[in-house]
């Protein structure tokens, strides 16, 4: 029924201009609009909409994930706008914070403003 249906992506912001110029600046989407209640941005082939909330429970597990050709080009051009990415100590990361799964899919971690989990992932 709604496999064909277009997707937008929901996220949450306390911190409307801050996460404008975060998903604008530091991230490289390319801003829509701003109807007072979400700013929206664009994609590869999706949508993602950043909506004014009056609290944020930050999931413990990645809200949304950037599939991306070059992880190590990535992690290296995201830490140099000041993104941090997270390290746990239940799996093993290389020195950038990647984590490789057992079928060779690569995976990083970062927060935006609010704190909602985002990650980058190459896939083999």
């Amino acid at each position: 029924m709604l496999g064909s249906a277009t997707v937008t992506a929901l996220v949450g912001t306390m911190k409307p201009e801050i996460s404008k110029a975060f998903y604008q600046d530091i991230l490289g989407l390319k801003f829509i609009t701003d109807d007072g209640f979400a700013a929206v941005f664009e994609g590869k082939n999706a949508q993602v909409r950043v909506s004014r909330v009056p609290a944020i429970m930050p999931a413990q597990y990645a809200v949304l994930a950037f599939e991306v050709d070059d992880i190590d080009k990535t992690v290296d051009a995201l830490t140099a706008k000041g993104v941090v990415f997270q390290r746990y100590g239940f799996f093993v990361q290389d020195a950038k914070g990647v984590w490789a799964a057992p079928d060779g899919t690569k995976v990083a971690w970062f927060h935006d403003p609010d704190l909602n989990l985002l990650s980058v992932v190459q896939h083999v």
